[in-house]
């Protein structure tokens, strides 16, 4: 796994390459944590070249989620498809986390 962030106009995009699973999650975990902890509330995960993605993946979505609620920020997930969008919609992460067909879709709604 490979994760970017990139500072866009009004929120950090993190890109994940690769898989998010039991090896890689606690990677992500700490990554983003240090994100919200250097003040980047408004985050947005693109899932855009994600291969594959565990429950440990979910439990690291719904860990950037937590974090960021309870600092008043917001996350959104862009790109998401394939194999990951099943996944998501199979555990009913679908429901639970704002999803955009682009990134700059989710910047659109951030802003």
């Amino acid at each position: 796994m490979e994760i970017q962030t990139k500072k866009e106009a009004n929120a950090t995009v993190v890109t994940i390459t690769g898989r998010l699973d039991a090896v890689t999650a606690p990677v992500y975990e700490k990554a983003v944590i240090e994100l919200i902890t250097a003040g980047e509330l408004k985050l947005i995960v693109d899932f855009d070249s994600l291969d594959y993605i565990s429950s440990a993946g979910l439990r690291g979505l719904l860990v950037t989620a937590k974090q960021l609620k309870g600092k008043g920020g917001q996350v959104r997930c862009a790109n998401v498809k394939g194999t990951v969008k099943e996944v998501f919609d199979i555990s009913g992460f679908g429901s639970i986390f704002q999803m955009d067909d682009s990134v700059a879709d989710s910047l659109a709604k951030l802003a």
